[in-house]
């Protein structure tokens, strides 16, 4: 019997959530059964009265190709002869009550391309990977004392084809590769976050409402496109970071909401299995065959794909029952509060699971509460996350960058303020495409002030959220001063880059970000005390900030002065902790930055001068909105 036919136990371990291979067996395989090449086809759908499956093989004849139905689950299984990859083809499911249901196959490898919903046979065997030297070093990857500076890309709207009205012009998996690797290795990025990779029939919900889960969108090209993507992207060492969305899916006809005519992959009782804000369904955290679906679902990326990260999105929606819900929307549960003690199972065991089978792998919660041990391990009762995007922080930050500078020094704690928690989490600070969208402005627009006040502002919140502990992430366009809010439906403003102001602001961020990949003291002691000590955190008369990071080794230290107003500072002193000489690396006055391009020395001597609290000190002329870096 061929491999991908269900045997009794793939029911006994799907039945029991640990079949984590279960996509070989469910969906559709290229197979040889009696000396005949064909389709082995699975479909989970217990409550259905019969299935049939219906697509180009058969003309969509919803008669001639009935499944055979297995017990004790309610999966059902055909064998058909002569059907070849690239078929479409759907599942017919007539329901107890006799409605006839075309549903898209739930662990499709492909799916056709939208506005078409059916699913489309592939075989994803022969891709002939070339990225072993990434995959064998990955394995024993610390990646909490690692470099991370994420690029966050929407694949569809980073670069476009010059188009017609009524075509796309999306870049293909293989042109992002070569493109997007090339300017992602120049700015000084580690790694790529890819949204939208799963498929899902609307461009306006950016991928976040799948009906394909184990496919990745036809839009861009083919399961071997998309590995080519990643195969080249690790090939010039770029990790791959792909947003993945358990947390609820939407209402559309040929996906997974009332799958076999009643709800399967949703909790039945709609206070539990419906986000009224969302208009969209919630994963049944209940089922262990719910459960074993996504478990293996992100296995399938990581493994199959050589995923090296997935960002969860929306953790905090499935953490708690009566996430933007009101009162009578939902339902307590066996103890009285408001926790979803299974979905809470579900994040130890996912985490547990592919983190234990795959290290060097991280998972990434973009949980947005103050709920505790999200990265800590499920044996000391956390959620077992690599990492947790802080949203604290970025609130804060944004709230203090759009400020006038004349009424920042009365907000001064809100820079100061994410310090305090910084170490109860892995935390990776996020500059992300929820703050650019929906009427919030770009980034650049965000800043007070005139045109170049704005520019100036953002390099010196950049130059801040650089030195902060914690891994980085920016949206794409964020780095040259993308003026317009993001939108799905167009490119980039990439002909800004052909302005003066814009271009010395993309210089200032790859400066950035190629000094935090160099100097480890910025990201090998992000997670614990000893990496970082405030100089001065109360100078809010003035609005300046500095701070030191530190290596592990005590070596090329860095010392940050910010200064967030418009106003010079022309003997400023810095309090420093010994009697050395400390480098100028990075100062954002440097005229190739916009700024005057004043002359000043590379070294300065700290003198034995009290300040600050430290007993060493040196002058330097801050100007305004003025950055200085100093490696000591």
């Amino acid at each position: 019997m061929p491999s991908c036919f269900v045997t009794d136990m793939d029911q006994y371990l799907f039945g029991q959530g640990n079949h984590y291979d279960i996509f070989r067996k469910l969906g559709a395989h290229t197979v040889k059964h009696e000396g005949k090449k064909g389709v082995h086809f699975a479909v989970w759908a217990p409550h259905a009265h019969r299935v049939h499956v219906i697509g180009e093989f058969n003309g969509w004849d919803q008669e001639s190709h009935e499944m055979k139905r297995l017990e004790p689950l309610g999966i059902y299984e055909l064998f058909v002869p002569g059907v070849e990859t690239g078929t479409l083809y759907k599942f017919l499911i007539e329901t107890e009550d006799h409605r006839l249901l075309y549903k898209a196959d739930p662990y499709a490898l492909e799916a056709e391309q939208r506005p078409g919903t059916a699913s489309r046979i592939a075989d994803i065997s022969g891709f002939r990977w070339s990225d072993s030297a990434w995959m064998e070093k990955r394995k024993v990857r610390n990646t909490k004392e690692e470099p991370m500076s994420i690029y966050e890309v929407h694949p569809g709207s980073w670069k476009k084809h010059p188009h017609g009205p009524d075509e796309d012009g999306f870049y293909s998996y293989r042109d992002l590769a070569h493109s997007l690797t090339d300017y992602v290795k120049e700015m000084g990025y580690t790694h790529v976050e890819l949204m939208g990779i799963a498929e899902h029939p609307f461009d306006g919900s950016w991928g976040y409402q799948v009906t394909g889960y184990y496919a990745p969108t036809s839009r861009y090209g083919s399961p071997e496109d998309f590995m080519y993507l990643i195969n080249y992207l690790h090939k010039n060492k770029i990790g791959v970071i792909l947003d993945w969305v358990p947390a609820h899916f939407p209402r559309d006809a040929h996906g997974l909401a009332d799958f076999d005519g009643q709800a399967l992959y949703e909790y039945p009782d709609p206070r539990k299995g419906e986000h009224p804000d969302w208009g969209t369904k919630i994963f049944n955290y209940e089922m262990n065959e719910v459960k074993n679906f996504l478990i293996a679902n992100a296995l399938f990326w990581v493994e199959q794909y050589h995923v090296d990260g997935l960002r969860v999105d929306a953790v905090a929606s499935m953490l708690y029952l009566d996430y933007g819900k009101q009162d009578g929307q939902w339902a307590a549960n066996k103890y009285g509060g408001n926790k979803n003690l299974e979905a809470i199972e579900f994040f130890k065991h996912l985490n547990s699971c592919l983190l234990g089978r795959n290290p060097g792998v991280m998972m990434i919660a973009e949980e947005s509460t103050a709920w505790p041990k999200v990265t800590d391990i499920a044996e000391n009762d956390g959620l077992g996350f690599s990492f947790k995007w802080n949203m604290g922080w970025m609130n804060d930050f944004l709230e203090y960058m759009k400020l006038d500078p004349y009424f920042r020094n009365g907000a001064h704690n809100l820079m100061t303020f994410a310090m305090t928690y910084a170490y109860s989490e892995n935390y990776i600070l996020v500059l992300s495409h929820d703050e650019v969208v929906h009427l919030k402005c770009s980034m650049i627009n965000k800043m007070p002030g005139l045109y170049d006040d704005k520019f100036a502002n953002l390099k010196v919140g950049y130059s801040f959220m650089i030195g902060h502990p914690g891994k980085k992430l920016l949206f794409m366009g964020q780095d040259f001063a993308q003026f317009q809010e993001w939108s799905e439906a167009r490119e980039l403003d990439w002909y800004l880059l052909g302005e003066e102001k814009h271009q010395q602001l993309q210089s200032y961020v790859k400066a950035l970000l190629h000094l935090y990949r160099k100097t480890p003291a910025l990201y090998e002691q992000d997670t614990v005390p000893a990496g970082f000590k405030w100089v001065n955190a109360n100078d809010n008369f003035r609005s300046i900030f500095s701070f030191m990071r530190f290596s592990k080794k005590g070596t090329k230290n860095l010392l940050f002065v910010c200064n967030f107003t418009p106003m010079e500072r022309e003997d400023y002193r810095v309090g420093v902790p010994r009697r050395k000489q400390y480098k100028l690396v990075l100062n954002s006055d440097a005229a190739e930055f916009g700024g005057s391009g004043q002359e000043r020395p590379l070294v300065y001597k700290a003198e034995k001068s009290e300040c600050d609290g430290l007993p060493y000190s040196f002058a330097y002329s801050l100007p305004p909105y003025g950055v200085a870096v100093f490696e000591f």
